[in-house]
Order: structure tokens, then sequence, then C-alpha cells
């Protein structure tokens, strides 16, 4: 849904760039750009204002006294480097996608419209190569409003893929039943389910189709366009290209936040378990139900002291320095393919910009390999789903191997109630 909103935000945004905006916002400046920053300036302060109003902190004195030692400068870099080395296993890998991506994502999002204006102002540059510079600002200001229009076609790619495509998405990061730690064994977030409420949307769902899957093709298909960055010489085509990638950006602002979503849910529900066993011996049996097939790997991913184990801040904390640190490497690398390959204002000829693309779309190229390691869902033991399933989840787990199941293979139930769930979160709409 957040990215739903961000779509929705984006398409109004590119559409007050595209319009001349003098005709109604004259009072805020006297050019295109003074009249769009004004116009976000006063969206954000509302925004900004109406979080503040409505939304209530929670009251840090709960939390008791503060500490007295304050940390220094590198203590507080050695915990950063220590909360980076003992990430989740999916979290971690997830934080290499994005270091990968990210530095193919910048370039796109800053230069799309002046490699958009670059092709329309082409043929015109070629007719008449000794412009003077004030019809070159004029052809230069309508270029940039063909170029915000191909991102005003990317924004509504996005939003729609960010509308239609988790219809058909298989569930796969929801389709972990979390034990409620009750001893009564029904999962906290299980409902009766019954084939007659079942809809026809239902049948939406593409088999296999998960998110990682489509995270996984949608960054190819990013690199894909990027790659044809130096070949297409149309305003038409360079268009298409950009609207393609609308469909990696949503992907992009929905599969991450899923993945390590699902990731701190589980280890806090494991926690939380932990301390229940701790609390109640006769609850011992339920630390099995956090999905560790033994004591030593939930050590390894929780930390043997719940106080040492990093909080969901921490770790989304690391995810976006994941997204942020990127920006350096692309703006430097960006920087040194301009200053050898650009020309000068009105030349006609220059493809440096489609050049930083087309090398952007190679570095998310090589993210696809660390997101062929993502695992589709938590493991789970064959007899801990069962006993789940079947409302034993004070049964003590054969002490025999167990062989995990995938989401392929988990029970339809299961993922019948997942389905139902996911789909409640898309305006209300029950499958």
């Amino acid at each position: 849904m957040a990215s739903r909103f961000v779509g929705i935000g984006s398409i109004t945004g590119y559409l007050a760039g595209y319009v001349k905006l003098s005709t109604f916002f004259w009072w805020l400046g006297d050019s295109q750009f003074k009249d769009l920053c004004g116009i976000a300036s006063i969206i954000l302060a509302a925004t900004v204002l109406t979080s503040c109003i409505f939304i209530r902190e929670r009251d840090p004195r709960l939390e008791g006294p503060p500490a007295k030692d304050k940390p220094g400068v590198l203590s507080f870099f050695r915990k950063i480097f220590t909360s980076i080395k003992r990430l989740p296993p999916q979290t971690k890998k997830v934080c290499q996608v994005q270091f990968c991506a990210w530095i193919g994502f910048f370039p796109m999002l800053f230069y799309t419209s002046s490699y958009i204006g670059e092709i329309y102002a082409e043929p015109f540059l070629v007719e008449n190569p000794n412009m003077t510079p004030e019809e070159l600002d004029r052809l230069y200001e309508t270029a940039t409003q063909v170029g915000t229009f191909a991102l005003l076609i990317w924004s509504i790619t996005g939003l729609a893929t960010n509308v239609f495509l988790p219809f058909f998405i298989a569930p796969t990061y929801d389709s972990q039943p979390i034990p409620s730690g009750e001893g009564n064994g029904e999962p906290s977030n299980a409902k009766d389910f019954e084939d007659d409420q079942k809809s026809w949307l239902d049948y939406l769902v593409i088999p296999g189709f998960t998110l990682r899957r489509a995270w996984m093709l949608a960054q190819i298909l990013f690199t894909g366009s990027m790659l044809c960055t130096v070949f297409v010489r149309t305003v038409t085509a360079a268009t298409v290209l950009i609207g393609l990638v609308g469909i990696t950006w949503a992907i992009t602002l929905w599969a991450p936040w899923a993945i390590i979503s699902a990731e701190i849910s589980r280890r806090e529900e494991a926690r939380r378990i932990q301390r229940q066993r701790n609390a109640n011996p006769d609850g011992a049996n339920l630390t099995s139900l956090d999905g560790y097939s033994s004591d030593e790997n939930r050590e390894r991913d929780l930390g043997e002291d719940d106080d040492e184990a990093d909080q969901a801040g921490v770790i989304l904390g690391i995810h976006n320095m994941a997204i942020a640190a990127p920006q350096i490497i692309a703006t430097v690398v960006s920087s040194i393919i301009f200053r050898a390959l650009q020309k000068p204002r009105g030349t006609p000829g220059d493809h440096s910009i489609a050049v930083v693309l087309a090398l952007g779309g190679i570095t998310v190229l090589i993210s696809v390999f660390f997101i062929y390691g993502i695992k589709d869902s938590p493991d789970i033991p064959t007899d801990i789903m069962s006993a789940i399933e079947d409302g034993e989840c004070s049964t003590r787990p054969s002490t025999s191997h167990s062989r995990t199941r995938s989401y392929e293979q988990l029970p339809r139930a299961s993922l019948e109630r997942a389905t139902l769930v996911r789909n409640k979160s898309f305006s209300g709409a029950e499958y």
C-alpha cells in the first residue's frame, strides 16, 4: 500500500511538471521550476503537519531511565559494523541486492528527462547548428517537458503494476502461520476459511510466480531497457523503454520491504516464544515452532542474548544505508563518463547519458544473482507445519531428521488462509 501511495504522488508530481504551471500558480515564481518547487514545498509542509498532529509516538520514559554512558563516535560506528555482520540471512542478501541495484537506479532517476530531451533536441540541432542562446533555451525547455512526460508514463506504469500485480503473485513470505504462543494451537493470523468464501480473484494467482521471481524478472527487464538506450534514437521508443522500467521501480518499492519485514516478524515471534519458554518451563516445546531446526541455528540468527539482538529499526537503518551509499558511486562514475564523453550544450550527437544508463543497467544485472540466493519463504519443518495445521502446537516434534517444505509443498489450507489475509490489504477486498 505504501508503494501505491508513492506511485500516486509520482504521477501528481510529474503531471505538475508537464503542464504549464504559470497559468495557475504565477504567484509562486517566474519559471516552471520555481512553481513546481513552491507546490512541492506546500504539499510537503501539509503532509508533515498532518503526521505531527495525528501520529502519536511512544513515550520514551516507558523504556526506563536513559543510559548514563553516552557512546562516542568510534563506538557508534563499531556498533554499526557489528550490526551489519550479524544481519539476518535474508536481510543481508536483500541489502546486497539493493547496493548493486541502486547504482543503476540513481542515474535513471537523475538523467531520464535529460536523456529524452537530448533525443528530442537532436533533429533541431542538426537542422540548425547555429542557434542563439535564447533559441537553445526555448528548445531545451520544450525538451524537458517531453522528458517529464516520459517520467509521467513511468509513474503510471509503476502505479498500475503495484495495484494489479499482487493479484497474480503467489503468497510466500506471508504463508507461514505464526503460533499465538498461548498453547491453543491456533495460528495468530489464521482465519476460518471455507471454499465458498473464494472468489474469481483467487484463481488469478499464478502458481510458482513468487515475489522473489517477479523481482528477479523485473531487474532483468531494467537491464534490457537500459542497454537499449544506447541504440534508441526516437522519443517514442525512448518513452516506451522508460515506461517499462516503471515495472521494475514498482517492485523495488515493494519486494525488499516485504522480504525484510517477513524475516523481522519471524525473528520477533521466535524471541517472544523463547522468552515464554524461559518464563514457563511447561511451554518449552513451543520453541520449536519458530522454524529453526536446532538451538545452534537459533542462537546464530537471534543471538544468545536478546539484548544483543538488533531491533527492527537498526535492521531497516542498515537497509537504508545500502540504498543511499550507491548514490555516491553512481555520481562519481557518472561524472567521469560525462567528463570524457559529454559534448557542449547545443551540439548534436551527445550520447553520454545513454552510456551512463547502460552501465547502470549492468550493475542491476549483478543484483539478479543475489536475488537468486534469496529464499521464497522461511524454512519450517514438515512435522511442525503439520502440528500447526492439526492444532497441536504443544506437540513435541519428532527428533528424526525432517525435510523442510518450500512454498509449493505447503498445505493448501495454509496457502489459502495466507492468500485471504494478504488480499485484505487492497482496499478491504477479500478473496
